[in-house]
């Protein structure tokens, strides 16, 4: 059975007509920036979970800047940007330390 959703309907009005158009183009952007953030925070994860440090370290130091971008545009609130940014520096962190504990 098919959803039963409304069609939208076209606004009549040429400002309606061009908030339509300004909205579709300004999504896209936003789609495209949440999906950078969230790569970024992934990619750091991924590289303390397999242990490694130089890359962990390399790899934040980017996404804090691709986190503070997002952030100052509106796209996330910046209390959970810094949530984010202080969560995996704290893994970066432990790894950092856990590495020469694990080689003494």
């Amino acid at each position: 059975m098919a959803s039963a959703k409304p069609k939208k309907k076209n606004p009549r009005l040429a400002s309606g007509r061009k908030r339509v158009r300004q909205d579709t183009k300004l999504n896209a952007a936003n789609s495209s920036l949440r999906s950078k953030y969230r790569t970024a925070i992934k990619n750091v994860a991924k590289a303390v979970a397999a242990g490694d440090k130089d890359k962990a370290a390399e790899l934040f130091a980017k996404a804090q800047s691709v986190v503070d971008t997002i952030a100052d545009k509106g796209i996330f609130h910046k209390n959970k940007a810094a949530r984010d940014k202080s969560r995996l520096a704290a893994k970066v962190k432990a790894l950092a330390t856990a590495a020469p504990a694990a080689a003494a």
